[in-house]
């Protein structure tokens, strides 16, 4: 069975950094494309930023483009989201997804087809 499990979520003040994990099991994702996702209360849910299978081409939302960086360790099956200068409107869940059918790094939610559970990212101004 496979399962995706965020970490490192947490409160923050503004101008501060987090750093989330995603852990997965029951399948290696080394040739699948990695992506973050958030999603705020009353909103829908949002793209991040995402990966290639190799950490070789990523792309950001220009929200979070130039303070957010992902990145991902194959041997450790896992794709981190290392979020720097925070303000309150990074506020949200953020979810970890992994795309095993599309080739690339993609940033629309219907292109991933397995999804963590979300971790809460709350930013205080």
């Amino acid at each position: 069975q496979v399962q995706l499990v965020e970490s490192g979520g947490g409160l923050v003040q503004a101008g501060g950094s987090l750093r989330l994990s995603c852990a997965a099991s029951g399948r290696t994702f080394s040739t699948s494309a990695m992506g973050w996702f958030r999603q705020a209360p009353g909103k829908e849910r949002e793209f991040v930023a995402t990966i290639n299978w190799s950490g070789s081409y990523t792309y950001y939302a220009d929200s979070v483009n130039a303070r957010f960086t992902i990145s991902r360790n194959n041997a450790r099956n896992a794709v981190y989201l290392q979020m720097n200068s925070l303000k309150p409107e990074d506020t949200a869940v953020y979810y970890c997804a992994v795309a095993t059918d599309i080739y690339g790094a993609p940033s629309t939610t219907n292109a991933y087809n397995y999804w963590g559970q979300g971790t809460q990212v709350t930013v205080s101004s």
